[in-house]
Order: C-alpha cells, then structure tokens, then sequence
C-alpha cells in the first residue's frame, strides 16, 4: 500500500476520533444539566456515529464522523423537592448521561486515536528512511 494513502486513512481516523471526543466531552460536561422547569427535559445523551465513504482522490475507503444521535433512554430521577425542576413529588430529571460510560468511551476513543497517530508517525519514519536511502 502506498505510503502517502495510509496517512491519508489514519488521518481520516484521527478526525473521526477527534469528533467522537469532542461528543463525549459534551456528554460529560452536561451530565448533571437539568430543565429549568418540570416540564423541560434534561439534557439528552448524545452518542456519535461513524460512516465509511469512498475519496476517488485517494482510491480508499476514509471514516468520516457520521450522525450525532440523542440517546433516547429513559431519564434519571433525583429527589430534590427544593430544585426548581422538581415535579408536585420532589423529584428533579436527570439527563441520562452515566460517566462511567462516557469514562470508558473516552478511553477507547483516545486508543483508536493514537493507533491511527502511530500509523501517521510510523509511515511518515519510512518515508524519510527511503527518501534518505534514496539520497545516499
């Protein structure tokens, strides 16, 4: 496989991956956003989606970030008779974001991005080694 198209892959890789993070940061940050009111709904989980697409520039499959969808599990429930959300019992929705699961989700997707970074390093060290045999 040529060189210069497996950087072009992983490089595909990385941004996927990048766009995953970014989700999933969002995800935790808002992980204990409520409604101002009982009737307004929490904020929902989101989960990314990946989708392969043909680069006729390249001649290769690339996975773009595909979809953002909402996770459409059911909501938490808090009792927090002060919380300005609270319903007539008390109890406050919480979004359904469990950060053990962002936790590891974020750790997969920090492998899958270094594995894609070492392809991009490892390529580009066997590039300058033949442009160096090359040389001499």
């Amino acid at each position: 496989m040529d060189l210069v198209k497996s950087i072009h892959i992983a490089a595909s890789g990385l941004k996927a991956q990048s766009g995953r993070i970014r989700v999933i940061a969002e995800n935790v940050a808002n992980a204990s956003s409520t409604g101002r009111t009982p009737e307004e709904d929490p904020y929902r989980r989101k989960v990314p989606t990946f989708k392969t697409s043909f680069d006729r520039e390249l001649g290769a499959a690339v996975v773009e970030l595909g979809r953002v969808q909402e996770d459409q599990s059911a909501f938490k429930a808090r009792f927090e008779p002060g919380h300005p959300a609270a319903n007539q019992q008390g109890y406050v929705q919480m979004p359904n974001v469990d950060t053990m699961v962002e936790a590891v989700d974020m750790n997969e997707a920090q492998r899958s991005y270094e594995a894609n970074l070492n392809v991009v390093r490892s390529s580009r060290s066997m590039l300058q080694r033949t442009i160096d045999i090359l040389k001499g």
